[in-house]
Formats: C-alpha cells, sequence, structure tokens
C-alpha cells in the first residue's frame, strides 16, 4: 500500500475526520487531503506525530520500504514487535524483548545468544546450528558495533542482580535459586489467576516488557515455576505445560 492508502484506512479506523486528524497532528485539513490524495506525504515532524498517534511505526507509514531488523537480536520487525523509547514511542531499530522503556535489555552477547537459541532451533535448524549463526550475525549489528557507546555502564544489570537477589531472598519453598532474569513481553506471560472469591485475575499489561524466568522445581512434577518482576513488583506462580492452570504463589510490591 502507499502512504496515501495506508494514512486513509488509519483515519477511519481511528473514527477521525480529515479537520479532526489535522487538528490533532497541527496541520491544516487541506495538508491532510493532499496526503490522502498522493499530491505530497507528511514532513518528518508529521510522520512522528502520526507514528504516535495511530500506534505505527514511521515504516508502516511510508508502504514498509524496508525490512526493519532488531539491531540486538536480529529479529525480523514488524509493528507488534518493535521496542519503545521512554516517552512511549516507537523505536524502530530493536524488539520488545531488546529495548524497553528506553532501557537495553541485553549487555551480555553469550546470555542473549542462549536466549535466542532456544526460540530458533527446529527440527532443520539445530542448537549449534543457531548458535554459529548468531555468533556471525550479531557482531554486525549496529548495538554491538556501539555497545560502549550506548551502554549503561552496567547500571541495568546491576539492576537485574538486586532483583534476583530480592527474589532469592523470599526461600520460595521448592523453587530452585534464581540465576538469571530475561526480558519477556506481557503479551506472552499475562496468565490469568483464580482468586480465592472465583474471579479471574490479570496483573501485567500485555504491552509491556517485563524480567523473568521458568525454573524447575526442586521436587520434581510436572508443574514449572514462573517468576517475573520490574521495579514495582514481584510476582511468582506455578502453571502445567504451556501455562495451563496458573496459580498465584505470590505478589509482592517493592
Amino acid at each position: 500500500m502507499e502512504t496515501k492508502d495506508i494514512l486513509h484506512e488509519l483515519r477511519l479506523k481511528k473514527g477521525l475526520s480529515q479537520d479532526e486528524l489535522a487538528g490533532k497532528i497541527y496541520v491544516t485539513r487541506q495538508a491532510v487531503s493532499r496526503w490522502e490524495n498522493g499530491e505530497t506525504v507528511p514532513n518528518t515532524e508529521a510522520l512522528k506525530l502520526l507514528s504516535g498517534l495511530f500506534d505505527v511505526s514511521i515504516n508502516t507509514l511510508l508502504g514498509s520500504p524496508r525490512q526493519l531488523i532488531c539491531q540486538c537480536c536480529g529479529m525480523p520487525l514488524d509493528d507488534s514487535l518493535i521496542g519503545r523509547n521512554a516517552d512511549g514511542s516507537l523505536n524502530e531499530d530493536y524488539c520488545k524483548w531488546c529495548f524497553a522503556d528506553g532501557t537495553y535489555t541485553y549487555s551480555n552477547m553469550d546470555d542473549l545468544i542462549e536466549v535466542c537459541v532456544k526460540n530458533m532451533a527446529n527440527e532443520s535448524f539445530t542448537e549449534p546450528q543457531a548458535r554459529e549463526y548468531l555468533k556471525k550475525v550479531l557482531p554486525t549489528l549496529d548495538y554491538w558495533k556501539r555497545y560502549e557507546e550506548l551502554s549503561d555502564d552496567g547500571q541495568f544489570e546491576a539492576f537485574k542482580q538486586k532483583l534476583i537477589n530480592e527474589i532469592n531472598d523470599l526461600h520460595i519453598e521448592g523453587m530452585p535459586r534464581l540465576e538469571k532474569l530475561n526480558a519477556l513481553v506481557g503479551k506472552y506471560v499475562n496468565l490469568a489467576y483464580r482468586l480465592p472469591g472465583g474471579m479471574n485475575v490479570k496483573f501485567l499489561d500485555d504491552n509491556t516488557t517485563y524480567l523473568g524466568n521458568q525454573l524447575e522445581p526442586e521436587f520434581g512434577g510436572d508443574r514449572c515455576f514462573g517468576v517475573l518482576a520490574n521495579m514495582d513488583f514481584i510476582l511468582i506462580c506455578t502453571y502445567g505445560d504451556g501455562g495451563t492452570d496458573p496459580e498465584l504463589v505470590l505478589y509482592k510490591k517493592r
């Protein structure tokens, strides 16, 4: 689709007239009309405002002229996977797992490789093959080439270690010591827990990136421990295969 068609479709989906759209992004109705007629395209500032209003990338607004690739892990990106800056705007250079709320979530390439390998491996692409591929590709990506410039001098890693210590100090019965926290997008871990009154409750935001991990219980069995946390809370649960039958063990405000 061309930019004119994309803007027209997004405006109608939002339920806005050309006048209303113009008012929200500080341009004239005539400017919006010219965009939708294909006479002109929005300038850079207008594209940024449109991106924020419609919650789509500038790349999408321009008709996806390039394939977006996460510059940390190499994952192909679409709008649902793009990370966000601290102000909530989309950052088209990174995925939600590698960049969340203006923070880079990986400072160790080997840790990232171990996480990615588990998701990439399949019957036709083994873990050793995936690991070898990532070792070649990751160093070519912008984040790792500019790591000294982009890194936060270990502040985020120090925060993760503080969280790990807090979680281990809870001494949850049957749960082994936590060693690592990985970036996890809420959409994939936002389980509904049944409260004593019978109501099912979700505690997470599908669009937020959290820190967490899955742990095999010390006493064996077919249920796993799930750990999730951020600056505001710690959540520990158990669940069956594929996240079935989740039970809340602990929800603690920090």
